[in-house]
């Protein structure tokens, strides 16, 4: 959210930037598409009562409102996230040279040793503490982060707290017409056969090869338009949550068979509302003195919302930090769908509502145990990575890595798999 990131990082920008952040950005124009420039709007923190913070769109005063409401946290806080992102990025050069991991937590174990293990099994709001923030800042600040970035509260994991602050570094990116089309731009550009469909079960079935040898194979059954069908496949790679509630694939006579794994995912609404916003609720008698184009809140059991924040188109339309005086697109993030009721506290008046209920990420409770990278022999599983953290460049990672260890494993080459101490080895490389 460019609000949040203005904010958090006004004392941050004393700070060099770190060189090589954010690769993937190239991928748009690899695929012939445009990155759209952030839109900026101002930020307020909500307590569920009045804001404890409100920006202004003077650089100065907003310097010296954090330093008088949190000190040297907000410096600090960038520079404890950037140490954990040097060591994330590792993982860059470890898969440029074709390194591999049979598991996630040996990936994650190789780019941050036994720091990032820990941060799986504790709470961000534990990792913070030890570091020696204060409670004020985290409260007020870090966890607002977390209910807008996962819809929870600072007792998520270490790591995906850490990657849920990194979510309001400068960089950030969105594309022309919308970052769906990078998906579509990727599977267009890697030339591969999409059968729409929905995957029912897998099942493992031996069959001989021309010479008469005989050969494991995986049957996947799946359901399209024309109906009940499917194909055998050398290697299966899952890249959908397994979950009864989400990939409802049945493994068929597996030995030893695939285990179910129970954990849940968080419910998260988003609420797109064409209309007025009701600045009353917020304290504001006079709309006009509202100047606010995102809103995170604290955690209060009598709030109904995580946050809500003025929807930039998709096309570059100009307007940078400007919020409309009259009705507005706003996108309304919530724990519950959100009652008539409440829509009429928080808006005087609007015209269209969308309601888009989903399981959108994990539900952390740490201490975290990640599924298997390896389901079972030439099935691979992606989605486990989530519950470290969930975001769409760690399943980007994770499909590179499957990928590579796939391929590693097919063709024998252990060298490349599970190595440790990558990043001392590959400093003395050329």
């Amino acid at each position: 959210m460019p609000a949040l990131l203005r904010l958090l990082l006004l004392l941050a920008a004393l700070c060099p930037p770190v060189p090589g952040r954010r690769p993937q950005r190239d991928a748009p124009g690899k695929i012939g598409l445009s990155v759209a420039p952030a839109h900026g709007s101002l930020l307020g923190i909500y307590n569920g009562e009045e804001f404890v913070f409100e920006e202004s769109s003077w650089y100065i005063v907003n310097l010296l409102k954090l330093l008088w409401h949190y000190g040297l946290n907000p410096l600090r806080m960038y520079m404890w996230v950037e140490d954990v992102l040097d060591k994330f990025m590792r993982i860059y050069r470890y898969q440029t040279h074709d390194y591999a991991f049979s598991s996630n937590e040996r990936l994650l174990h190789a780019l941050g040793g036994n720091d990032f293990i820990r941060m799986l099994n504790q709470t961000i709001d534990e990792a913070m503490q030890k570091a020696g923030f204060s409670h004020k800042f985290i409260n007020e600040v870090v966890c607002p982060a977390m209910r807008v970035n996962y819809g929870q509260g600072v007792n998520i994991n270490g790591f995906v707290g850490a990657v849920s602050l990194a979510g309001v570094e400068s960089g950030l990116w969105s594309v022309k017409g919308g970052n769906k089309l990078v998906c579509t731009g990727l599977i267009y550009a890697s030339k591969a056969e999409v059968i729409p469909g929905t995957v029912l079960s897998i099942e493992p079935k031996i069959r001989p090869r021309p010479t008469g040898d005989p050969v494991k194979l995986y049957q996947v059954t799946y359901n399209t338009a024309s109906g009940l069908t499917g194909d055998t496949y050398d290697i299966v790679v899952i890249a959908a949550p397994l979950s009864r509630k989400m990939a409802n694939i049945t493994f068929k006579n597996f030995d030893p068979p695939v285990l179910d794994f129970p954990n849940p995912y968080h419910q998260t609404v988003t609420t797109f509302v064409h209309g007025r916003l009701n600045t009353s609720f917020f304290g504001y008698r006079d709309p006009s003195a509202f100047h606010f184009g995102a809103i995170v809140t604290m955690e209060n059991p009598t709030l109904f919302i995580n946050s809500l924040g003025v929807v930039s188109p998709v096309e570059d339309v100009g307007g940078e930090g400007k919020l409309p005086l009259q009705s507005a697109v706003w996108k309304v993030f919530s724990k519950e769908v959100l009652t008539k009721e409440q829509l009429n506290l928080l808006f005087s008046s609007y015209d269209s509502v969308k309601v888009k209920k989903w399981l959108a990420y994990p539900h952390y409770s740490p201490p975290e145990k990640c599924p298997p990278v390896i389901l079972h022999d030439k099935i691979y599983y992606l989605n486990g990575i989530e519950r470290a953290a969930s975001a769409m460049e760690m399943s980007a990672i994770a499909a590179k890595n499957a990928a590579l260890l796939a391929y590693h494993q097919w063709y024998g080459n252990t060298d490349r798999i599970d190595q440790e101490d990558l990043h001392e080895k590959l400093k003395t490389e050329l």
